[in-house]
């Protein structure tokens, strides 16, 4: 999949890993890895009983694409109720505050849609 244009284009691939999902989200300039997000489901802190996920980052030194991915990563596990990774990396050369907002726009666009476009069985995925 893939939103945007030009420079702001961005691509989003998942990959269905047994009961889980990997997912790699790149693009601009130059695509890369600057961030990975491990999500992984557990029920809410809250106590109401509601689905949750809780997720560890890495970030590769002086890349921003930390936050998005936890909070891609974090979402998804929490609507399938398994294992999420995302990997990110958006690169524009000497990119301003509004081109950073209009890429993470694009890769948030994605990422609302791939529960849409992901079809997969947990349960049978599992055998």
């Amino acid at each position: 999949m893939q939103a945007g244009e030009g420079k702001y284009q961005v691509h989003l691939h998942a990959l269905i890993c047994g009961k889980d999902v990997s997912v790699c989200i790149f693009g601009g300039d130059m695509p890369h890895i600057g961030a990975v997000a491990v999500a992984v489901p557990r029920k809410s802190l809250t106590g109401d009983g509601s689905d949750s996920a809780s997720a560890s980052v890495i970030c590769i030194t002086g890349h921003k694409e930390d936050e998005i991915a936890r909070q891609i990563a974090l979402r998804l596990s929490s609507a399938w109720q398994c294992v999420v990774t995302v990997s990110a990396g958006v690169h524009i050369d000497d990119a301003t505050k509004d081109d950073i907002a209009l890429l993470y726009a694009n890769m948030q666009e994605l990422s609302e849609k791939l529960p849409g476009k992901v079809k997969f069985n947990r349960e049978t995925q599992n055998k």
